[in-house]
């Protein structure tokens, strides 16, 4: 028997520790493979949103070429020290370190090389579905199959040298050991796990820390420092404050003298900080995979929310009003022939701005007549403004200005070429604004105060809109292909090509079914990529716990063979090690949720979005569901395990 064939049956042998590795290393090759196959597609550039596409799933690519790099280091060096005895036992026979890290070397690229060959075999069977459902998930033109050389080359390339690259880098591992070390393998006893008091105070700190930064104002530092504070809290969490917490956990003997709770509790604590770094790493892969899902579920539940409330299916608005008359024909003819009826509700404006007392904040808002806003109240589905004497107003705050500096019952500046004070009768903080989503915060004044302050024509900007209500397209969301979307996009693109040709920008015509759309194929193209990466940490993640009951069952089936001889019975056995799984499967999952709920909320808040709660959960159940699955095969697998070894 050759060398190579000596690597091929040590393969062999251990084909079951090495396939949950074989499968996620496989899937992420597949994964790669088919974001590659759609990024040098010869027809993306040629299709709309076809470039854009293409970046996010580079993007995506690396991420995923990076996680792989980092899930291959680990699971590599997990079988390595799961091995520790074998290679002392070569090495006593004769084995030389060099052949020991040749047969290493061989070990790896030959389930690298099967990985790449299995991934991309799969990816090419998968890859007329993948470009038709991503075009489809989307909102693009279909894309045709072709033969994906290119995408190929590049995944091959790109896999072999992180396989060769680690190979070579797991090698430090087995030189630094001596041989008497190696024949110990991982039977060295286990010391009584510490915990530093001051390690976990600083743990605890780092995690209020992290809270209170992603509550500032959103900004890349504060990003920052929650981001760092709040990985680094994680894993002091699992090395230290875990430990403390079962060791407060043993204080009552009463609990922890009934059944075999002293069993697995007592286990815990050494599992817990034995796994540490592998529960750490779940823990973040899960959380960004969590955030991440549950950023684009909020932001697709906001924009339907949105729609539904906007009560103008369209919005024109002429900046030049004492101008030429706006080409509102057009607009009328187009609707008239779509065979709809609808109501043009034209709003005299003024742009101008407010400052509070403070003098600190200074906020532009548009500035409407108390009469005209109580004539569109109905049609907002808004209450009346009550009325108001010549120095008093109502402010309706837009939702996406984030300002504490205005209250009811305050003076405030109206900004002109000479200061207005206003007292704000009412404050008014909607979630979606009335008139258009993307709307200034609106000042209703009194009447007459209006005409005096609109006859300023020299310091103030008036301008008009023109609301259209229209009842047959209020209802249920659009589709890309529905009259409503078909038609404001055209009306959309006239505006466009009318400020063009006069080479102003007097005109702008925008839509909610235009805004939705749009939206919702940004979050798609992001949704799309975000799902198969979420796959990818799921399970990446699973696999992380299986080497890890993997690498520790020889010592388990020594501990419950000695305790069955003492009366363990195999249910007792059966009820220990499931609760040992439990902990070690579904922690990560709930802090992962518990994180992602403290981060995403304050974000979100920032842009108005408050319906936090439900997304998050839902992410985090479908987690729960899979990780379940997960956890059903491994546990069932480890007890038949130790089953064979009860007396």
């Amino acid at each position: 028997m050759n060398f190579p064939q000596f690597a091929f049956n040590n393969v062999r042998r251990n084909s079951r520790a090495y396939f949950a590795f074989f499968l996620s290393s496989a899937f992420m090759v597949m994964i790669f493979f088919s974001y590659s196959v759609f990024i040098y597609h010869p027809s993306i550039t040629n299709i709309a949103l076809g470039a854009n596409s293409a970046s996010g799933m580079q993007i995506a690519s690396y991420i995923v070429f990076i996680f792989a790099f980092f899930f291959v280091l680990y699971s590599i060096s997990a079988f390595l020290k799961m091995r520790n005895l074998e290679f002392g036992i070569l090495m006593i026979l004769g084995a030389r370190p060099g052949q020991i890290n040749k047969l290493i070397l061989i070990e790896n690229m030959l389930i690298g090389m099967l990985s790449i060959v299995t991934g991309t075999s799969f990816g090419m069977l998968l890859s007329k579905l993948f470009l038709l459902l991503s075009t489809t998930i989307m909102g693009m033109e279909p894309l045709p199959f072709y033969w994906p050389m290119k995408a190929l080359i590049i995944t091959s390339i790109s896999f072999i040298s992180l396989f060769l690259v680690i190979s070579i880098f797991t090698l430090l591992f087995i030189r630094k050991h001596q041989v008497l070390e190696l024949l110990k393998g991982n039977v060295n006893p286990k010391k009584e796990p510490r915990v530093s008091f001051l390690f976990s105070l600083f743990g605890f700190l780092l995690l209020t820390i992290g809270a209170l930064a992603i509550r500032k104002q959103l900004s890349p530092s504060s990003l920052l420092v929650a981001a760092v504070t709040g990985i680094a809290g994680t894993y002091f969490f699992y090395s230290q404050l875990s430990v403390l917490g079962i060791r407060l956990l043993k204080l009552s003997r009463k609990r922890l003298w009934r059944g075999t709770n002293l069993l697995w509790i007592s286990e815990m604590s050494y599992k817990i900080k034995d796994n540490a770094r592998m529960l750490f790493l779940v823990t973040v892969v899960t959380s960004i995979a969590c955030m991440a899902s549950g950023f684009l579920l909020s932001i697709n539940q906001a924009n339907t929310e949105h729609y539904k409330k906007t009560s103008f299916a369209m919005n024109y608005s002429n900046y030049n009003p004492k101008g030429e008359m706006p080409a509102l024909g057009h607009i009328h003819n187009k609707l008239q022939n779509a065979k709809v009826e609808y109501t043009e509700n034209k709003v005299d404006l003024i742009s101008a701005s407010i400052q509070g007392m403070d003098k600190e904040t200074i906020l532009n808002i548009d500035i409407i007549s108390q009469s005209e806003f109580n004539q569109l109240a109905p049609q907002m589905n808004v209450p009346e403004v009550g009325p108001l004497s010549e120095k008093e107003a109502v402010l309706l705050l837009s939702p996406h200005i984030q300002t504490q500096n205005y209250a009811a019952n305050q003076t405030v500046l109206l900004k002109s070429q000479k200061d207005e004070e206003l007292l704000l009768k009412e404050l008014r903080t909607p979630k979606i604004h009335p008139m258009d989503p993307m709307a200034s915060s609106l000042l209703i004044v009194d009447d007459s105060f209006y005409d005096k302050f609109s006859s300023a024509a020299k310091y103030t900007r008036p301008y008009v809109r023109y609301l259209y209500t229209i009842p047959a397209w209020d209802g249920p969301t659009p589709e890309d292909n529905s009259p409503e979307a078909v038609i404001t996009r055209e009306l959309i693109q006239w505006s466009k090509a009318s400020n063009s040709a006069s080479h102003q920008n007097n005109a702008l015509l925008t839509a909610r079914a235009d805004s939705y759309l749009s939206t919702k194929q940004g979050t798609a193209i992001f949704s799309f990529i975000c799902i198969f990466i979420a796959l990818i940490f799921s399970l990446s993640s699973a696999s992380f716990l299986f080497f890890k009951l993997h690498t520790e069952l020889n010592t388990d089936k020594q501990m419950y063979s000695a305790l069955s001889k003492i009366g363990l019975s195999t249910k007792e056995m059966s009820a220990s090690a499931t609760k040992q799984i439990s902990v070690l499967f579904y922690i990560p999952i709930v802090i992962a949720t518990i994180q992602t709920l403290v981060v995403i909320r304050p974000i979100l808040k920032q842009m108005n979005i408050t319906d936090v709660t439900l997304p998050v959960l839902i992410t985090s159940g479908t987690f729960l569901a899979v990780q379940t699955l997960y956890f059903i095969i491994a546990r069932s697998r480890y007890i038949h395990s130790l089953k064979k070894i009860m007396v």
